[in-house]
């Protein structure tokens, strides 16, 4: 027969990789014998799909008749195939993968196709290609394995950024993105950070800096404890100025002097259970504003 596709070699259905198809025998008495199966216009191809399958479920798996059948209708319809991997063809991967995936998905579609059920081949095939490609791409394309659906939202991110970004006339936030998207902000977030493991570096990656070769590891920085606090006492100082002049001695005389609550007490004319209360108190009303300044 024709140029030979790439299949699976059982009839299991459980085809997780695709061989090359071994020259078919001649066409059985009911069907025609085709030379060039690849080469068949798309309207032939359609209508000698239907009569091919047809033959198919009369047949018993394993003769040469059903796989004569059965190639036949596979390289018959390989431009399937190649019509859905068109819309892949700028991810900058090798087109011969693509394809080949791609026909997994057209020997399954194949091998499940039901002609009672009155539906076009073609309707069953494509998402049936396309979802193999997309398996491809989601499971070799990504540095670092994520599920799918924060797969799948980095994609839905991308195209809502490029929508908003071009109405409002600069990038969205992160609550634009997720009113659009009818999400949480959270999810967005969420999606946002894994999208990051899309494509990752190595930290021994050399890049040229003014001149000289520097690594990546050593132009990463690191969080500085010192500024930390110092945002810490930052936000603190005036919010201490909002506490009653009592409170804010019993705290200076806590973490400042470091007393005991006893100590405290007896400093004051105050029983140690009030001093207790009164600290708790203003360690509250302090958290609760550190919080929301944040």
């Amino acid at each position: 027969m024709g140029a030979s596709v790439a299949t699976s070699a059982d009839t299991s259905h459980d085809t997780d990789t695709a061989r090359d198809v071994a020259p078919a025998p001649a066409a059985p008495a009911e069907l025609p014998h085709i030379e060039d199966p690849q080469g068949i216009a798309p309207r032939d191809a359609r209508e000698l799909t239907q009569l091919f399958f047809r033959r198919l479920q009369t047949l018993e798996e394993g003769t040469h008749e059903y796989q004569y059948a059965r190639n036949t209708l596979i390289e018959m319809n390989l431009s399937l195939v190649r019509f859905a991997a068109r819309r892949f063809r700028n991810r900058g991967d090798d087109m011969d993968d693509i394809m080949q995936v791609g026909t997994i998905g057209l020997i399954k579609a194949i091998d499940r196709y039901d002609l009672s059920r009155d539906v076009e081949f073609t309707t069953l095939a494509i998402p049936y290609i396309t979802g193999e490609m997309k398996r491809f791409f989601r499971d070799t394309t990504w540095d670092v394995r994520v599920p799918r659906r924060l797969q799948e939202m980095r994609v839905d991110l991308a195209r809502a950024n490029e929508k908003l970004s071009s109405l409002l006339g600069r990038d969205p936030n992160v609550a634009e993105l997720a009113e659009e998207l009818g999400v949480t902000k959270e999810e967005v977030i969420e999606g946002q950070t894994a999208a990051n493991a899309y494509s990752a570096s190595s930290i021994d990656l050399t890049i040229n800096e003014e001149g000289n070769d520097t690594s990546l590891a050593d132009l990463i920085g690191e969080c500085d404890a010192d500024m930390e606090l110092f945002e810490d006492l930052h936000t603190l100082k005036p919010l201490l100025e909002q506490l009653e002049d009592r409170d804010r001695r019993i705290l200076e005389l806590r973490f400042g002097q470091e007393m005991t609550q006893a100590q405290i007490g007896a400093e004051l004319g105050i029983s140690q259970m009030h001093t207790s209360r009164l600290l708790t108190r203003a360690l509250t009303q302090l958290r609760a504003g550190m919080l929301n300044q944040s």
